[in-house]
């Protein structure tokens, strides 16, 4: 396609975020998407390779976590077979992917973001609310507000990136760079947690010309499959990326070995990333055609550091919410806390009050603020480590801790208080509503400061909550790098694309930035370009001439 023209991205703006207020219309609209998906159950979800779904009869089913008797939906999982024809297909279409016009397959993603804030808001929401256990304002900020900025915004940094070029052309010459996509596929592993990772992995490295092969989450099915069919009518090629649920053992074993893997794009556990970086290594360059590029973002132990100067009423709220929102099932849940002993008493009646009024309930009905966990698997190791620290002699259960898999998967909103800084519940990541709390000597503010530093083998959020200035100072510059996001007097979680990148440390991965042009780079591998326009006419320099 001849180009006539330099055209330039739409300047992105933060997706508003709806309320949904009782009475409204979009309330209204989104209880009946709830309600109808329900009478709908179970859905069927085929894979999709080179455009076309695939059905192989091998089903797995994705549960309704807050009514585990329903079945959201089934759907098909990949076999070698066929993940073996999804990678010559995505290498098929890379060729002529990769060929486009940016702003050709900008327009793709661009029109996916209005599809999904417009025609299929309500889809959406549903999906996530019944599939992933989220409350309405989680989904809202989630499936909507979130994976609509991750495409506009991705799009404008793909834009500053083609644009990056030499500033220094000597007289007779022209420097260039071209950023071009990686030579082989991209493998997207996808969590659970958020409908917008799921969206954001595999078309983020697709935006800069590569392919992707994209594993969602057994329990993120039914949402992802809506987003997949999205691009599909936002007009992605065929085959620019594979849908293809399945074993993660199964899928790992055969594309971490092939020949063509050009990159990890991963989200979940830290113990999965360092399989697959361990089975990369493996391999290298006796296998692949070019070193993988290999982007993870995995676990945290976030916590709220509390100085004694803090606003305990800002504190209190913004650890419930930091703590408890989502069940605490996202990286960045706030899950320890050092709160200085002589404001205490205070700040664990202000709690105490607030999570008394949390509501527990099904995801769909609105007036919730918790529901419940994602499986089954999620809730015993969750139940185990409330137990545990029921038994432990430096624990204490002061809040909560009632677990109960009757209906769903719930648990209530937990909080341990420990003598333990070390104890387990303060350094190993439990991923559920549980909140442990460390009583520290005022005096001893410097001390525990580089005790929240040592405690835990994650880097990915933390807070300091203050007024003192000096106390705070003094923090920022001391813990920093304990958290990739660090939050001064607000909560451990809530980035948003375009004004906080998100990304850790540490064990919680290589800090490569979602939500940023750092991210997107990954995804590219540049090639100087030096055009000479003045022929050489002798080859001698000129040290080399006689006096």
């Amino acid at each position: 396609m001849a180009q006539f023209s330099r055209f330039l991205i739409p300047v992105p703006t933060n997706q508003p975020c709806w309320n949904y207020v009782p009475g409204t219309e979009s309330a209204i609209k989104l209880k009946q998407a709830c309600e109808k998906m329900r009478k709908e159950l179970p859905y069927d979800v085929p894979l999709i390779i080179n455009g076309k779904e695939v059905r192989n009869g091998k089903k797995k089913e994705q549960l309704i976590c807050s009514d585990h008797k329903n079945v959201l939906c089934k759907f098909d999982v990949v076999d070698e077979n066929l993940i073996q024809k999804a990678v010559d297909g995505a290498m098929k279409a890379k060729k002529h992917w990769e060929e486009l016009p940016f702003e050709t397959r900008a327009g793709i993603f661009l029109k996916a973001a209005d599809l999904m804030v417009g025609k299929y808001r309500y889809e959406m929401m549903a999906s996530t609310i019944l599939g992933q256990g989220k409350n309405v304002w989680q989904a809202e900020i989630d499936c909507i507000a979130e994976l609509a900025d991750f495409l506009r915004f991705n799009v404008k940094f793909a834009e500053e990136i083609y644009s990056m070029q030499p500033k220094i052309n000597p007289a007779g010459m022209w420097n260039r760079v071209e950023y071009r996509p990686l030579e082989g596929f991209v493998l997207a592993i996808t969590p659970f947690n958020f409908t917008a990772i799921g969206g954001n992995l595999p078309t983020s490295p697709a935006i800069l010309g590569n392919v992707s092969l994209w594993k969602p989450s057994s329990t993120s099915i039914l949402s992802n499959y809506i987003f997949a069919k999205i691009l599909q009518e936002a007009g992605l090629p065929d085959g620019v990326i594979q849908f293809i649920p399945g074993s993660g053992s199964v899928i790992g074993r055969t594309l971490l070995s092939n020949k063509n893997l050009g990159g990890v794009h991963f989200t979940g556990s830290t113990e999965v990333f360092k399989h697959i970086w361990m089975e990369a290594a493996k391999f290298t360059m006796d296998t692949y055609k070019s070193y993988p590029r290999i982007v993870g973002e995995t676990g945290g132990k976030n916590y709220h550091f509390i100085h004694e100067s803090a606003d305990l009423d800002h504190v209190a709220n913004s650890t419930v919410r930091g703590a408890y929102e989502y069940q605490g099932q996202k990286c960045s849940a706030t899950s320890r806390m050092y709160v200085p002993k002589n404001v205490w008493p205070k700040l664990r009646e202000k709690l105490e009050a607030i999570i008394k009024q949390i509501k527990m309930g099904q995801s769909d009905d609105f007036s919730v603020f918790m529901s419940a966990v994602i499986d089954k698997a999620s809730f015993d190791n969750i139940k185990n480590y409330i137990e545990g620290a029921k038994k432990d002699p430096d624990s204490e259960v002061i809040i909560g801790g009632k677990c109960d898999d009757s209906v769903g998967w719930f648990v209530e909103p937990t909080v341990i208080l420990t003598k333990n800084p070390k104890s387990k519940t303060m350094v190993e990541e439990i991923f559920g509503p549980v909140l442990t709390i460390y009583l520290y000597d005022p005096d001893k503010y410097e001390e525990t400061l580089d005790l929240c530093d040592n405690t835990s083998e994650y880097g990915l959020c933390g807070a300091i909550f203050a007024q003192e200035r000096n106390a705070l100072d003094y923090a920022v510059k001391r813990l920093r790098n304990t958290a990739g996001n660090f939050y001064i007097n607000d909560k451990s979680t809530g980035s948003v694309v375009g004004q906080q990148p998100f990304g850790g440390a540490r064990a919680s991965g290589n800090n490569q930035k979602a939500g940023a042009i750092i991210n997107l780079l990954n995804w590219c591998s540049p090639r100087s370009i030096k055009e000479n326009f003045v022929p050489l006419t002798d080859f001698r320099y000129p040290h080399m001439g006689q006096k």
